[in-house]
């Protein structure tokens, strides 16, 4: 019998008499436009990978909580899709999937790239989060400051702050680690008193398989290039550990385009085999123990703007 391996349980209250005077805990949810740091920052916090990350824009597509357990707090980071002008039917729900988390958390922590002016897509999300101004703790966190001469720093900010004057802020970056421990601080210091709401030991609630599956699609964005990607969908349909020990796992690559698998499996099959290999690794280091991935390739014509298929893949409300 399949052995679904799991990291997240039902939503309990745990008993509050275990906990210290003055104990913390609330949601957090990270927001932003597209390829700003929102999954290197929430991976930062938890000094481990739950959270895929490529230079490609669009890499989240699903809200994911990453959970982080300390004797006096419980933080429960929300990572959000990249806010967009959706396109298709993945976008439309992508972007609910990030809206939708804004009026159920505590703190909302509006992340930016600070190595670019703001845009049309920041003025549309800062007009957004004004709405909640003086309801919900608002942070705008500066990330990729790294990338910013010392002379555009104090305009560039200037220019982001006048977008959401109400908000603490803070210049960083995620990728060097630079003001993380600051911005780390300034959402602690706004944490309400309250009970844990998940076990210690949990750190996000998605299933192994689902964050296997991920791992697959993150291979595939840091290796193909062209808008592939971008079309591409990961659904594992096995997942069983063995008397060995050895977990094997069965996925399946969907695609939009018949010349799209092909490039996917590459000459020979050299490219499916890169993909999984690097995949591997990654959920081996997750799992902490081996692991046997077999990959196929599926032409699943304009899945994107497919309700079924989107509800068949995981992007869709199932209601």
């Amino acid at each position: 019998m399949e052995e679904e391996f799991e990291l997240h349980s039902d939503f309990e209250l745990l008993d509050e008499e275990q906990l210290p005077d003055g104990h913390k805990s609330g949601f957090v949810a990270i927001v932003g436009r597209p390829n700003v740091g929102k999954s290197t920052l929430l991976n930062n916090f938890l000094q481990q990978k739950i959270a895929i990350v490529s230079p490609r824009p669009q890499t989240t597509r699903s809200r994911q909580l990453g959970i982080l357990t300390r004797p006096e707090y419980q933080i429960v980071f929300v990572d959000t899709p990249g806010i967009m002008q959706p396109r298709h039917k993945l976008d439309e729900f992508m972007l609910d999937e990030a809206m939708g988390t804004l009026e159920d958390v505590d703190i909302v922590l509006w992340l930016v790239d600070a190595s670019e002016p703001p845009g049309p897509g920041d003025e549309e999300i800062a007009g957004r989060l004004r709405s909640l101004a003086g309801q919900t703790d608002l942070i705008l966190g500066m990330n990729k400051a790294d990338l910013l001469k010392p002379e555009e720093v104090m305009a560039r900010a200037d220019a982001y702050r006048a977008l959401l004057p109400d908000a603490a802020w803070i210049l960083f970056s995620a990728t060097e680690g630079r003001g993380v421990d600051e911005l780390f601080g300034m959402l602690l210091e706004r944490l309400p008193e309250g009970p844990r709401f998940y076990p210690p030991e949990q750190i996000t609630d998605i299933y192994m398989r689902d964050l296997a599956a991920e791992l697959i699609r993150e291979q595939i964005l840091l290796q193909i290039r062209e808008e592939i990607p971008h079309g591409t969908a990961v659904a594992v349909d096995e997942f069983k550990e063995r008397e060995t020990g050895m977990v094997y796992i069965h996925a399946i690559i969907f695609v939009e385009r018949e010349a799209h698998k092909k490039i996917v499996i590459g000459a020979g099959g050299a490219q499916l085999r890169a993909i999984g290999a690097e995949a591997r690794k990654e959920i081996e280091r997750m799992l902490g123990t081996r692991v046997y991935l077999e990959l196929w390739v599926k032409v699943e014509p304009q899945w994107r703007r497919n309700e079924k298929a989107l509800r068949r893949l995981g992007y869709a409300s199932q209601d």
